[in-house]
């Protein structure tokens, strides 16, 4: 692991968790509207923020199943 599980990486993670939660609410409302073009663009904002979250734990040096140690 390069960087140490301290405040600073939970706080930043907890932020990710939080954007990746609320992004994906978006898109679970969007899918019940039935709006395709709003729900196709919640999908980008949703997939955004788990990019962000995987990148962030794979610069810490945490190792993802199926996902490459080099980003």
């Amino acid at each position: 692991m390069h960087q140490p599980i301290d405040d600073h990486f939970l706080l930043r993670y907890r932020q990710l968790l939080d954007a990746e939660d609320e992004a994906f609410d978006e898109v679970e409302h969007a899918c019940e509207e039935g709006n395709r073009s709003h729900f196709d663009a919640e999908m980008v904002v949703w997939q955004d923020t788990v990019a962000k979250k995987l990148n962030f734990l794979t610069s810490a040096g945490i190792e993802i199943p199926g996902r490459s140690a080099t980003v």
